[in-house]
């Protein structure tokens, strides 16, 4: 049998200074990330990524640069797994399809106070800075991120 995977929407976002949106879990001390959410029946990951972004952030003053066609799995530790099964999950990690938007607003637009309410507070920070940042269980699917982004996010600015 197959391992299952959740088929997430990973969301790197940036500003007219090349740095990148991260944001802090609500639910963890000094856990940084990348705004992600599942990718539901029906949705590509561009437009997951949109929704997650709106409904983690309220972003929406974002363009569209970039999504990746392959996906960048990651498997849950030990103790994530168990809360994923205590939620009904079936589940070895989650396969992250990667977007890229550029923002295109100002920080008053950010909300973090959503209906989830999954982070308390956000940063904006180099995109090799976030990397480092991340748990380690998320590393390779975020070095994807890391290779794939740097150069699409310099030759963007430099337009």
């Amino acid at each position: 049998m197959a391992d299952n995977f959740r088929p997430n929407a990973g969301i790197v976002v940036f500003n007219k200074e090349g740095k990148v949106l991260l944001c802090k879990r609500s639910d963890e001390d000094d856990a940084w990330q990348f705004p992600q959410g599942g990718i539901e029946r029906g949705e590509t990951a561009s437009i997951a990524a949109q929704r997650e972004l709106w409904e983690e952030t309220s972003l929406k003053n974002v363009k569209l640069i970039k999504t990746l066609k392959e996906s960048a799995p990651y498997r849950f530790p030990p103790d994530v797994l168990a809360l994923t099964k205590s939620r009904g999950w079936n589940y070895v990690g989650q396969k992250m399809y990667w977007s890229l938007f550029y923002f295109c607003g100002d920080d008053s637009e950010i909300n973090l106070n959503t209906e989830g309410h999954e982070f308390s507070e956000y940063r904006w920070d180099t995109l090799e800075s976030a990397y480092q940042l991340i748990v380690d269980f998320k590393k390779t699917a975020y070095a994807t991120a890391v290779k794939a982004f740097t150069p699409l996010i310099k030759e963007y600015l430099q337009k």
